[in-house]
């Protein structure tokens, strides 16, 4: 069994009672800790730390996205951190240096569960990006969610690797 890590980052600072939603939905797989909550109001962002056995972890992470989805509209989202997305970025950390690719499975694995079932684009990036031009956070998420609104379906470049060639009207896309 691998334990891994997942720090999920959520455009959400300002709203408790959304954040304890999304806490909720990932505490509530069974064999995952969550470990640290933070939540920052002038970037409007919260970062829950959390690990377990990776199939547990990927289930975990599903539920904190589809919370995200259900309670962020990034359509009336501000704040001073670029984002892309309700569930902005979801990445996985080996606990060990052979876990990569463990990770790296777990990520693509979740990538086609969240496009298939909550109708959300995803971009692989860093260790799980697809290309190398997709490795680099900031190139994936240029533009934040009104750039890419604008170039997702126009833009060869800026298709997803999973999920519809279109934003989710309100929770964006996910990497």
């Amino acid at each position: 069994m691998t334990v891994v890590e997942c720090v999920p980052n959520f455009s959400e600072g300002r709203r408790p009672e959304v954040v304890d939603e999304i806490v909720a939905a990932i505490a509530a797989s069974p064999g995952v800790h969550v470990l640290d909550r933070q939540s920052d109001a002038t970037h409007n962002r919260s970062v829950i730390t959390f690990a377990g056995p990776a199939e547990a972890a990927a289930e975990a992470a599903f539920g904190g996205i589809a919370a995200a989805a259900r309670r962020i509209d990034l359509n009336a989202h501000d704040g001073a951190h670029p984002r892309f997305g309700a569930a902005d970025v979801v990445p996985f950390v080996p606990l060990k240096d052979d876990d990569m690719a463990t990770c790296v499975a777990v990520a693509h694995e979740l990538g086609r569960r969240v496009a298939a079932e909550l109708g959300i684009p995803v971009y692989f990036y860093e260790a799980a990006a697809r290309s190398e031009a997709r490795r680099d956070l900031a190139v994936v998420r240029e533009g934040g969610f009104e750039g890419l609104r604008e170039a997702i379906g126009r833009e060869s470049g800026r298709a997803p690797d999973e999920g519809p060639p279109e934003v989710h009207p309100t929770a964006g896309a996910v990497a």
